[in-house]
């Protein structure tokens, strides 16, 4: 499979049927981009997958893998083995998703403890006293 030069178009993202907002709907979803993010280095077994993705459900982890093999973002190969195994890799177009992805997660590290609902409500709270003290010395 190959990735087909890029196609541009106008984006609407009030419209549902838009291509850019439904690209963004697949990759932005909970599970996906952890998908993409442990496949990047290549195949792996469903269970391996299961196994570094804490909290995902059985059912959720078959969807993600699913609709990511639909959209040409992942292929799934069965070897005849007793029992069957199966493996996941990501296509040409999924291998486009790794750069994109690495960027967010590295920003999550760089930025995350900044994000008010993982500080906690007491540190919210402080930082929250801590800007207004600031406003106050401004008017002053």
């Amino acid at each position: 499979m190959y990735t087909r030069e890029p196609v541009r178009f106008d984006i609407n993202f009030s419209d549902q049927k838009c291509p850019a907002r439904r690209a963004l709907d697949l990759v932005t979803d909970k599970w996906t981009p952890l998908v993409v993010y442990l496949l990047r280095d290549g195949p792996q077994r469903y269970t391996q997958l299961k196994r570094q993705i804490g909290g995902i459900t059985q059912k959720m982890l078959t969807q993600t893998l699913r609709k990511m093999e639909e959209e040409g973002l992942a292929t799934r190969t069965v070897y005849p083995t007793a029992p069957p195994s199966v493996e996941y890799a990501l296509t040409p177009l999924g291998e486009t998703l790794c750069e994109p992805i690495e960027g967010l997660l590295q920003w999550a590290r760089t930025y995350g403890l900044q994000m008010h609902s993982l500080l906690g409500p007491v540190a919210s709270r402080e930082r929250r006293l801590a800007q207004e003290e600031a406003a106050d010395e401004e008017i002053d």
